[in-house]
């Protein structure tokens, strides 16, 4: 599950990354339709925001109520949902090779992870997206643009776990709070999808080293067992 919850993380930092390369050289005609429109096409589940604030003249925004749907075949309400996302770039850079994001504040963000009859939500999203992307966007090191992000921080979160015999009802599991920083920075920026890559590897130690997911499974399996159903295998492979 540590796995699983960190693409969570990368599916949303590829959808700004997205809105982010949509805007650039337009910053004040952003409209929450770009998001939403190139969010749904890339992950083939219904992305939805509520509203988005750009200040152009010093590179900062808030994206509010960011909703990414589930692809078809599964139960629960909702992959992810963001109260609010701060978002910070430096507006010198967007005309660069190498784009600089100062900040990614993921505030409040409600998690769902479901294990599917194939695979999980989370799976199926990172699937589209990779296709979406295509292998010169997973490869290519030296075409279009590149990512520098300075700070990405998730705060105020919680998740829930999810199986297919479930039937869209879910167990609560702990979401920490997470801050990583200088991703990309070394190599002198990265393609998105592979900066998702190195980000997904950095929240998976981040987690490995707060939770007990063997734990977890069992607790939850325990809790459901006393109810004549049992979730032992949830966070398994």
């Amino acid at each position: 599950m540590m796995k699983k919850l960190g693409l969570a993380a990368v599916a949303i930092l590829i959808l700004i990354a997205a809105g982010l390369f949509w805007l650039r050289g337009n910053l004040d005609g952003l409209a929450k339709d770009a998001i939403a429109t190139q969010g749904s096409a890339m992950t083939l589940a219904k992305v939805s925001v509520g509203a988005v604030e750009i200040r152009g003249s010093d590179g900062t925004g808030i994206i509010r109520d960011l909703s990414i749907g589930n692809p078809a075949g599964f139960n629960t309400a909702h992959a992810l949902k963001v109260g609010e996302i701060e978002v910070g770039i430096d507006i010198a850079s967007v005309t660069r090779d190498v784009v600089v994001i100062r900040k990614i504040a993921i505030k409040a963000p409600d998690v769902i992870y479901e294990k599917g009859e194939v695979m999980t939500n989370f799976d199926a999203i990172q699937k589209n997206i990779a296709a979406y992307l295509g292998p010169t966007e997973q490869k290519s090191t030296d075409g279009g643009k590149k990512l520098i992000v300075e700070e990405l921080t998730v705060r105020d979160g919680k998740a829930h776990a999810s199986a297919a015999f479930m039937q869209g009802k879910s167990v609560a599991v702990p979401l920490p709070d997470i801050t990583l920083r200088n991703l990309g920075k070394a190599k002198g920026g990265m393609p998105p999808g592979e900066l998702g890559q190195e980000i997904a590897q950095a929240l998976k130690q981040k987690l490995s080293s707060s939770i007990s997911f063997d734990s977890l499974a069992k607790s939850a399996g325990d809790t459901l067992d006393k109810t004549g159903s049992a979730i032992k295998g949830l966070f398994g492979k």
